[in-house]
């Protein structure tokens, strides 16, 4: 599928999502919160940001291993409502500063406003693409970036414009969807997987090539199950097989694809969460 096409589609779909504060894929919703403390936010972390900023749309929390100081500059890939923006706004404090960049103008909306009714003076929102930041070079201490760069179709780019922006020495915390084997292809152009992290996600070997070929060293991983994709058995259904992708039950029967190449998604697709670091 085209570039500009795959984007239309997250925007579309992130646009919706914006709006009505919900998942992306436009079925029953699970509960946010439950799907963020499943991927690792604490209690305290949730009840400490704006509620509209929590939709259930991550794979992990990069706040929890990005190590931040106070005073340093933080760049979200991917903001979306701003979740990990206010996280690590009260962790470097009123000497630091967050920018969230968004490419969904709905969503940075959102994330502004969120931003002005809880008063976190500390953190700005612009509109871009990741592949094309608006953001100077060598001006970031830290990136972060919460399931947002599988959706991109030009992931080495991603990486560059990242090692760009970063000062000498700064370092990136990412969590992501990685696939550990490729999916079938009839998977790969379905609009609902492409918008729902998983029919854009890279291998996982090539990701991590890419991070090295855009020159950052000292590549870590820690990896986990992912626990918002996954086949399981709804008890509301009597046991007919659904899809949970990103917070949002679907049913495999709406799919075209066989049941087969659909319940293959779990196997296939893993979340990980890593750290870099831009040699000083």
């Amino acid at each position: 599928m085209e570039t500009k096409n795959v984007k239309k589609i997250v925007r579309d779909r992130y646009g919706k999502v914006a709006k009505s504060q919900s998942s992306c894929c436009g079925s029953t919703k699970v509960d946010a919160s439950e799907v963020s403390k499943a991927i690792g936010y604490s209690s305290q972390e949730l009840s400490s940001i704006p509620d509209a900023a929590n939709m259930g749309l991550g794979c992990g929390n990069p706040t929890a291993i990005a190590s931040l100081k106070e005073g340093e500059i933080v760049l979200d890939l991917g903001a979306g409502g701003g979740l990990d923006c206010f996280l690590a706004a009260q962790k470097v404090g009123s000497k630091g500063k967050v920018i969230g960049v968004d490419m969904t103008p709905d969503m940075i909306d959102l994330a502004r406003d969120n931003a002005e009714k809880n008063n976190f003076e500390n953190v700005e929102f612009r509109l871009g693409e990741i592949e094309n930041l608006p953001v100077a070079n060598d001006s970031i201490d830290i990136i972060i970036s919460n399931c947002v760069i599988n959706l991109s179709p030009e992931k080495q780019r991603v990486f560059d414009e990242a090692f760009r922006v970063l000062k000498p020495g700064g370092r990136i915390a990412i969590s992501d969807i990685v696939l550990l084997k490729m999916l079938p292809e009839s998977l790969k152009n379905n609009e609902t997987l492409l918008a729902g992290c998983v029919a854009g996600a890279e291998l996982k070997e090539k990701y991590l090539e890419m991070i090295k070929n855009a020159g950052f060293e000292n590549v870590e991983v820690a990896e986990k199950v992912r626990t918002s994709t996954e086949l399981m058995d709804s008890g509301e259904r009597k046991g007919d097989p659904v899809l949970v992708v990103d917070g949002e039950i679907i049913d495999i029967e709406d799919f075209e694809e066989t049941k087969e190449d659909v319940g293959c998604i779990q196997d296939s697709i893993q979340s990980i969460t890593l750290t870099a670091t831009k040699p000083k």
